[in-house]
């Protein structure tokens, strides 16, 4: 091998890992709500330029709602304690996945928001049944406690 590639391949590597490093994905904790106690939830936020990318994961859902689940959520201004008006519906789908053997359901949402801007306002992410479920906050988790 030559002596020089590796220097040159050195410097490649590290131009490649500070060029990602702005990318860390950050985890939420989802805090059930009363209508929804015993249950978890996490959100996983992705930077990907000036939105971020959410992918949730929740062990369940009240009792009753309609299969094939549907989920809506939404990023309020505020927090889970002192609620605010909603800044970002997030509903373009509400469909979500089945995740056999975890005893939950997952989901993906893009927010058009930058990862940096939602860590540094007040922000809360809701996740709420469908209309048909009666519209009820499952969970919620301040943006604020999100950690890489």
């Amino acid at each position: 091998m030559n002596i020089r590639i590796v220097p040159l391949a050195l410097l490649v590597a590290s131009l490649f890992g500070c060029s990602t490093a702005s990318n860390h994905s950050m985890n939420l904790p989802l805090a059930a709500t009363h209508a929804n106690a015993g249950h978890t939830g996490n959100v996983t936020l992705t930077p990907e330029g000036n939105q971020t990318n959410l992918d949730f994961f929740i062990s369940g859902v009240p009792a009753g709602a309609d299969l094939p689940l549907r989920i809506f959520t939404f990023i309020n201004k505020g927090s889970c304690q002192q609620p605010g008006p909603v800044a970002y519906a997030l509903n373009d789908k509400v469909n979500t996945k089945d995740e056999a053997g975890s005893n939950g359901w997952s989901f993906y949402r893009n927010a058009p928001i930058a990862t940096s801007e939602l860590l540094s306002g007040h922000y809360a992410i809701v996740v709420r049944t469908s209309p048909e479920d009666g519209s009820v906050d499952i969970f919620c988790g301040d943006v604020a406690h999100a950690k890489r």
